[in-house]
């Protein structure tokens, strides 16, 4: 229900994708220098980070502000060579998306469109197949969706796998034959200069599942692994050394990144916990008759030692969203054994036992995915609140305020704290192996850490982590509409902090980018 959504966004008709990078000065070969750096081949290997993913998807536009892009044009200035991206010509009408034949895989890429106030997907229909096989290695091999394990992968490329989620799409037009592996592809272009940014989607696709995965600590076969799932510590180890190894084996120089916390980009950190105003929950009334029904179950796991977990509803502050934690013991039954025996309740109590007997409210300890704001108030359509009578699907099944989000939408503080040690585990291992071979490190999560409070940059402008609210920080906005990658003015942050750890490590002085003169995020008049 419209009224429930968090993301109202104000809009104006500014549409950016037109806009073209711009540089902080006039460049020219004498007032820079690669260092002691060799960019003649500079090659870019990743996943969805370096691909230049931004919206919910790839697309043609976008592409070209991904940052081994923009870095490569700095690098052209002290001697860097051609740089080459997967084309994405067949994106004709540049919606992004994907086509597996006739079937849409992947939807186009998300706008903010005016005359509705919130993001959206572009309407259309994509263009771009799989099956339009490119077959060629190219500098930046970069590929959305891909985990670390997955450049080692033989088959990762094979259009035969895509359907059946044993290959990835994007690497599939791109790869040089079915078996190749991202990285031999990638060292196929000898490179004497690279990035790696790799190990995000390791601990990322889990987060983004609200933690319906697995943490496969002590599992030492990724083959075995779900798309959601913690990529073990170990595996992570060998793996990463193993791409390093290869990128270096030739006297290459590089750069490699960290990964961030999840906790400071705006995909998780949106939505509040307490969203639910009573304006929002439809008025005084509606929320006196929400709190007869909190009343009664409050009182029941109250007398199962557990009345801590929901609360009344306050019509003077916000309320907080109401949540299943599989971590609370089950009391479905004993609930449902309680209300049997209020003549209200009765012929519902082991549906409601159902529904509460794991269900506590939020607080500002949780947090939710972006995709939230799209599904709070709306009724369930669970099985459970389906066999209810009719007029009490609408009052039980109002989803985050009487019937409890699944555990797809909420990161709870345990599957936080898994997620928080892996990434720690995997950064160290990156910063170890770089260490060992001699690498700039670009502290990628130290940075986004930053961008929490704020960052100000050269021209005095200060970014932060927020998402697009609206007219009140549109200008200063670097992520894109999904929540997870940068829009071309972040990926221009991006580059410019890499370029300042190479003109360090490396004694280089190569020129920076003014972020502010890249495009923010696209709004457009109507879709």
């Amino acid at each position: 229900m419209k009224k429930y959504q968090i993301i109202l966004l104000a809009a104006i008709a500014v549409g950016f994708s037109s806009c073209k990078p711009e540089f902080d000065d006039e460049i020219s070969n004498g007032t820079y220098t690669a260092g002691e750096a060799d960019f003649s081949r500079y090659v870019a290997v990743g996943n969805s980070l370096t691909s230049g993913y931004m919206d919910g998807t790839m697309y043609r536009s976008g592409q070209q502000y991904s940052f081994p892009n923009l870095l490569s044009k700095q690098f052209s200035v002290v001697g860097g060579g051609e740089f080459t991206q997967p084309s994405y010509a067949d994106d004709v009408n540049d919606l992004g998306g994907l086509l597996l034949g006739s079937n849409i895989i992947a939807k186009t890429r998300m706008i903010i469109n005016m005359s509705t106030g919130g993001p959206q997907n572009l309407a259309g229909t994509p263009t771009i197949q799989v099956g339009q096989l490119q077959q060629k290695a190219f500098n930046n091999m970069g590929v959305p969706g891909a985990k670390s394990f997955h450049l080692l992968a033989a088959g990762y490329g094979n259009l035969q796998g895509v359907a059946t989620g044993q290959a990835n799409p994007y690497f599939v037009r791109m790869a040089t034959n079915p078996n190749a592996t991202v990285l031999a592809d990638a060292l196929s272009m000898n490179p004497t200069f690279f990035t790696n940014w790799i190990g995000s989607n390791d601990v990322l696709a889990y987060a983004l599942s609200g933690g319906t995965g697995v943490n496969q600590q002590g599992n030492l076969n990724p083959a075995t692994y779900g798309g959601n799932d913690i990529t073990d510590p170990n595996v992570f180890a060998q793996v990463y050394s193993t791409i390093t190894n290869g990128l270096t084996a030739n006297g290459a120089k590089g750069v490699v990144a960290t990964i961030p916390y999840v906790t400071s980009i705006p995909h998780f950190t949106t939505v509040p916990y307490n969203p639910l105003t009573t304006e929002a929950l439809g008025g005084t009334q509606v929320v006196g008759q929400l709190n007869e029904l909190i009343v009664k179950l409050k009182g029941a796991l109250t007398y199962l030692g557990a009345g801590d977990r929901v609360q009344t509803f306050s019509t003077t502050a916000p309320n907080p969203l109401l949540i299943k934690d599989e971590t609370l013991p089950n009391l479905s039954t004993q609930l449902a054994t309680i209300l049997a025996q209020d003549p209200q309740f009765a012929p519902l109590a082991t549906v409601l036992g159902q529904i509460y007997g794991q269900a506590r409210h939020a607080t500002s300890n949780d947090l939710f995915v972006l995709g939230t704001s799209s599904v709070i108030g709306t009724t369930s359509t669970a099985a459970t609140i389906a066999a209810l009578p009719a007029q009490y699907q609408a009052l039980f099944g109002k989803v985050g305020v009487t019937y409890p989000l699944e555990d797809m939408y909420t990161l709870i503080p345990q599957e936080q704290q898994e997620i928080k040690e892996a990434t720690d585990s995997f950064n160290n291992t990156i910063k170890t192996i770089a260490a060992s071979k001699g690498l700039a490190v670009a502290d990628m999560n130290a940075i986004m850490n930053q961008l929490v409070s704020g960052i100000r940059v050269a021209d005095g402008q200060i970014y932060t982590a927020d998402y697009f609210k609206g007219l009140g920080n549109m200008n200063v906005v670097l992520f894109s509409l999904d929540g997870v990658h940068p829009n071309p003015r972040g990926y221009a942050l991006v580059t410019n902090e890499i370029i300042q750890v190479i003109n360090k490590h490396y004694k280089a002085h190569l020129p920076l980018y003014v972020p502010g003169n890249f495009p923010g995020v696209t709004i457009k008049a109507s879709n």
